[in-house]
């Protein structure tokens, strides 16, 4: 994925070159490589035919290959920030520095190792000595990109379905069993439960070595409820970094991704910390300084103090401590790849960092309405201004039934194409999916489905920009305007359910519709008797 990345921008528009990608089967989290580089155009080539291809130069950004003996060099790029792991060692029965070849190949003279900082080449004399003399100091292309593609936040936050009023929760887990997932395996879930459906978002990033281990079917499996109450699963090849620079917050672990996001500034919780993690690393920096996620603690709580900008923040002080001169990793990277390939670079520009292609939703099998149970409280007002109703809503697959206490309302609204029947059954309130063409169109749907969910109570569908039509089981349809944003049926079919359970005659003129810190005025009119077609 990382050569994928960062190489056409190194070699494009240069015809003597021809990059060619030799797949090693034997890995243990090669599953989807070779759809990978099918999907991509790639030229394939075995890898038992490595050896007779006489390539002149071997460009890898996974340093536990087997390297056919030859004399051609051999370019190893990071496939995070820096050597900040200790993996599994599948040579031995221990671990090994993630990140550094074997020692046959430095001893082989031809292996170069790509740093993204001063510090690592220390770090590794210190660990390897025979590395010495086998570093590149380029930076770091990934970091570069992500840097140049924060203009594009607010389309990526389009993309992934992220609206100007809610916050995007990016939680990032790397692999193994001190990752935030392996030690946490509902943490989405529980997140999705605890932040209010109107307020938030939620993403996963999960390792590529967890769907390469574990299969997509049984990712989407373990993460069934969580994806059914809303949680964006981020794509395992290009769409996390979007997804990334998109992100209001981080919550993550030892892993690159969570120094990524620290080190750009976006406001950070760790909630796992491995003992894998290499003392004295830029990963080991941000342990000292990021404050950590409570699991068993209110995660609302905690998010809203992080994001708000009550904890420390990272940011700069990271980012110079993990990534040498940013901004210049592809030139450099591209002038280390000509020198070995001994050809004179191209006579045009050096390459700067790309801005990245927005996330990739078609794999995100994400309803696009959850059911949500929805709690609710009715607080007087004055007359001309009206009652003001404040609403809360979770989604219904990770979240419990809403108890109700004096004062405070609960029911359940789903979606109409609700694949769970005992939930739509026991709704309280159907939901429209689509704009209802017209009036008579959105009066025609309400009378259809009360007449097929004899126990709802509401129904509510949108008919113009700011409209919404709700009908009642006993024949009653209300009109509401909402002056905001374009509404979503359920905040007003919440209004309306508060109302009708408080016993309350609906005004004819304003509710203040409150959802966390966001108020929008929702003018009622009840319509004539008998407006069912």
């Amino acid at each position: 994925m990382r050569v994928l990345e960062c190489l056409p921008a190194l070699v494009r528009d240069d015809s003597r070159i021809s990059v060619v990608f030799a797949h090693d089967p034997t890995s243990a989290f090669s599953d989807g490589v070779l759809d990978l580089l099918r999907d991509a155009g790639c030229r394939i080539m075995p890898w038992d035919q490595l050896a007779e291809a006489a390539p002149d130069l071997i460009l890898s950004a996974s340093e536990n290959i087997d390297i056919p003996d030859g004399d051609c060099p051999v370019l190893v790029l990071p496939h995070g920030v820096g050597f900040q792991k200790m993996v599994p060692d599948s040579r031995t029965s221990g671990t090994r520095l993630s990140g550094v070849v074997p020692d046959r190949l430095l001893e082989s003279g031809r292996a170069w190792l790509a740093l993204s900082h001063p510090d690592q080449e220390q770090q590794l004399l210190a660990a390897h000595p025979k590395t010495a003399g086998r570093t590149l100091l380029v930076g770091d292309p990934c970091f570069d990109e992500l840097r140049a593609s924060r203009a594009r936040r607010a389309s990526y936050r389009t993309v992934l379905g992220v609206d100007d009023d809610r916050r995007l929760v990016v939680v990032s887990s790397t692999w193994g069993a001190t990752s935030l997932v392996g030690r946490e395996p509902d943490i989405p879930a529980r997140l999705l439960a605890s932040l209010p459906y109107d307020e938030y978002r939620v993403a996963l990033i999960l390792h590529p070595n967890v769907w390469a281990a574990h299969g997509a079917w049984q990712v989407r499996v373990l993460l069934a409820s969580a994806m059914e109450a809303g949680l964006i699963l981020v794509p395992p090849v290009h769409s996390w970094r979007p997804a990334l620079v998109a992100a209001d917050l981080v919550i993550g672990d030892h892993g690159s991704v969570t120094l990524y996001g620290g080190a750009l500034g976006i406001p950070l919780l760790l909630g796992a910390f491995g003992r894998d993690a290499v003392p004295r690393t830029a990963a080991s920096a941000l342990s000292e300084i990021a404050p950590r996620l409570d699991p068993r603690a209110d995660l609302h709580r905690q998010v809203v103090t992080v994001i708000d900008g009550r904890e420390q923040k990272p940011g700069a002080a990271l980012a110079q401590h993990a990534f040498a001169d940013p901004g210049h990793a592809h030139a450099r990277l591209r002038e280390a790849l000509y020198r070995l390939i001994r050809l004179p670079e191209p006579h045009w520009s050096s390459p700067g960092p790309p801005t990245l292609d927005p996330p990739d939703t078609s794999f995100d099998k994400t309803a696009s309405l959850p059911a949500l149970r929805v709690t609710s409280t009715l607080t007087a007002g004055e007359p001309a201004q009206g009652p003001t109703v404040t609403v809360r809503r979770v989604p219904a697959a990770v979240a419990g039934p809403g108890p109700e206490s004096p004062g405070t309302y609960a029911h359940l609204a789903v979606g109409e194409s609700e694949k769970d029947r005992c939930l739509a059954e026991s709704a309280s309130v159907i939901l429209a999916e689509r704009p209802a063409p017209s009036a008579v169109g959105a009066l025609t749907w309400i009378a259809d489905t009360l007449s097929r969910y004899p126990g709802c109570l509401l129904t509510a569908t949108v008919t113009g920009l700011r409209t919404v039509l709700v009908g009642s089981r006993d024949g009653r349809v209300v009109t509401a305007t909402v002056t905001g944003p374009a509404p979503e049926p359920g905040q007003v079919a919440a209004v309306v359910y508060t109302l009708l359970r408080a016993d309350r005659p609906f005004p004819d003129g304003p509710v203040t519709l409150c959802l966390g810190e966001r108020t929008e005025d929702v003018v009622l009119r009840l319509r004539p008797a008998k407006t069912f077609p």
